[in-house]
């Protein structure tokens, strides 16, 4: 029987891998000039972390995410989303210490797990790279996490990306707004989608966020939370306004980003790219003031931001967008003639205790086979060794790109592969 992966997964090849290396590589350095720390959660949580925290009429619980029990009869979920767990561990390790009012910058790059149904650049396994600033709730945190995103998509080559903001209140004043956003449309429940006449009653926000053409029609004149928004909440979004601002980042109102978690509370954001079509979101994010205190903490501030690296290369395929080819790099040793081998299997071992990234053709094929092999791999020497160079002490350095080669002790061969190097 063959095996085939589970339906809305992928295997990322070794040919694919270099692309999201490049990725992951400019995430990690932008996050160290942001000043962020990685962390790494467990791939599973207690179930309730993800109930309590992102709501438990949210369609991610309720409907997307993979649950089960332990032998011990936990229930426990693989990760879901990439904020709670973060929150969970900032607490649970004290990573703030006693100074509360201290900024804790966080990231992390994890595969995220949701039971829905596949689409493009948003599989069952994805995987998201984010970031939590925790402790601070000056809108000045939130621009701070916009421009990281924004720095992040400008340095993969990703030019055109919009920035869309809005605000989704606060306990204070979002409950109003709720009430009458549902006033407004109850005479045209009915008519909604399946999913609209659901979250007409567990969670009234998503309503402006349906995709459906008749739902948007019916919810084109609702009233808009910006026009009810508290005094604290709208001077905080006055203040994001303000920031992005002053770094130059353009940006466009949009009442209907409200994302789709119960712990948002005033900002609320989101990355989209025309490249992608209908499904053009590349990321998002939003402020979350009360949720270290619904996960058993004090009262701390927090802002977030997830980015759908599948997304990301999805773009940056759509723009023609193209990694440089990885340098040459490593040694192939050539072994000639049967008295070669061993002496070569030797010698391939000693030159990766030092350091150096070596290979050999377990095959023992002819001369011509092994030098080709070594070129279609791309490494950049090729080291051959037949039973001349044995009984001198040396071997033959062959450079793959401009063909040149010199005799080298067998003593000194460490150091003069190291030499050749690319910077």
């Amino acid at each position: 029987m063959r095996y085939q992966r589970p339906k809305g997964t992928n295997d990322i090849l070794p040919e694919e891998a270099p692309r999201w290396r490049a990725v992951e590589r400019t995430f990690r350095d932008i996050c160290r000039r942001y000043d962020y720390g990685e962390i790494r959660t467990p791939i599973f949580e207690e179930t309730e972390l993800f109930v309590r925290s992102v709501g438990e009429d949210t369609d991610i619980v309720s409907k997307e995410m993979y649950t089960f029990e332990d032998k011990g009869g936990r229930s426990l979920t693989l990760r879901a989303e990439g904020t709670a767990p973060t929150v969970r561990a900032f607490l649970e390790n004290n990573i703030q210490g006693q100074d509360r009012e201290r900024l804790i910058k966080l990231y992390y790059i994890a595969p995220i797990f949701r039971q829905d149904k596949p689409q493009a650049g948003r599989y069952r396994q994805h995987h998201q790279a984010g970031v939590e600033a925790l402790g601070r709730p000056e809108p000045s945190v939130d621009a701070e996490v916009i421009d990281l995103a924004l720095t992040f998509y400008r340095e993969l080559g990703i030019e055109g990306t919009r920035l869309l903001i809005n605000s989704v209140g606060c306990p204070e004043c979002a409950p109003g707004y709720v009430d009458t956003l549902k006033a407004s449309v109850a005479d045209s429940v009915c008519e909604m989608c399946r999913d609209c006449q659901r979250r007409y009653e567990t969670n009234p926000l998503r309503l402006l966020d349906c995709k459906n053409d008749v739902c948007r029609q019916i919810t084109q004149a609702a009233p808009m939370m910006l026009d009810e928004l508290c005094g604290e909440c709208a001077e905080h979004f006055s203040g994001l306004r303000e920031h992005l601002e002053a770094l130059g980042i353009a940006y466009e109102i949009d009442p209907r980003i409200v994302r789709g978690l119960d712990y948002y509370t005033k900002t609320a954001f989101e990355f989209r790219h025309d490249a992608l079509g209908a499904q053009d979101s590349i990321g998002g994010g939003g402020r979350y003031d009360g949720l270290v205190e619904q996960c058993g903490g004090p009262a701390i501030p927090g802002v977030g931001l997830g980015i759908g690296i599948e997304r990301v290369l999805m773009v940056r395929e759509a723009l023609g967008l193209r990694d440089e080819e990885e340098p040459r790099e490593g040694s192939f040793i050539v072994t000639i003639g049967d008295e070669a081998w061993m002496p070569g299997y030797k010698l391939l071992h000693d030159l990766r205790q030092q350091g150096i990234k070596a290979e050999i053709d377990y095959r023992r094929r002819s001369i011509r086979a092994q030098m080709r092999y070594a070129d279609s791999q791309n490494y950049l020497n090729a080291v051959l060794l037949g039973g001349d160079e044995i009984a001198r002490g040396v071997a033959t350095v062959r450079d793959m790109v401009s063909g040149e080669q010199e005799e080298v002790p067998l003593d000194e061969l460490a150091e003069e592969l190291r030499s050749r190097r690319p910077e």
